[in-house]
């Protein structure tokens, strides 16, 4: 008699141990969407850099900037930037994991960290118009607000 082979691993269990926390800097090489943006760009103007970290790694990354428009361009968005407590509204111009899961995580841990921080009630997007970055958000709950010639806009709701 041939026994069935059984896979006990949770294969998300580790997502529960982890927690959303504020980076200084990053490599920018590792960042697939806009690996041309420096650790300065990233930081300035009240821009910030969020990781996702289990067991002292980060497994996914977020870049927000804070605006009182919603830019269609990485140059918009650069003249558009201002401190966080300035801002209407919170742009995640880009964001990437390093393990499966951690991607969706890392946006509902930065969803729960506008809420409970800010006066923002929606996160919206300045992402490639790639069919990957559309795929990503609408199956993640985001709203396609806009389309613009390079880029597209998203919204996810606090």
């Amino acid at each position: 008699m041939i026994t069935k082979y059984r896979y006990n691993f949770d294969f998300f269990k580790w997502i529960k141990k982890t927690e959303l926390v504020e980076l200084n800097e990053i490599n920018p090489e590792d960042d697939p969407v806009r690996p041309e943006l420096d650790n300065n760009f990233r930081t300035a103007n009240g821009r910030k850099i969020f990781g996702l970290k289990y067991n002292n790694e980060i497994e996914g990354v977020v870049c927000i900037a804070f605006t009182n428009d919603l830019p269609a361009t990485v140059k918009e968005l650069d003249l558009m930037s201002v401190i966080e407590e300035d801002s209407k509204i919170a742009i995640a111009y880009t964001l990437w994991s390093l393990k499966k899961g951690a991607g969706k995580k890392i946006m509902k841990e930065l969803l729960k960290y506008m809420k409970e921080n800010n006066n923002i009630d929606s996160i919206m997007t300045l992402s490639p118009l790639t069919p990957m970055a559309t795929h990503y958000h609408i199956r993640n709950g985001a709203k396609l607000i806009k389309i613009n010639p390079t880029t597209q806009n998203f919204e996810y709701r606090i």
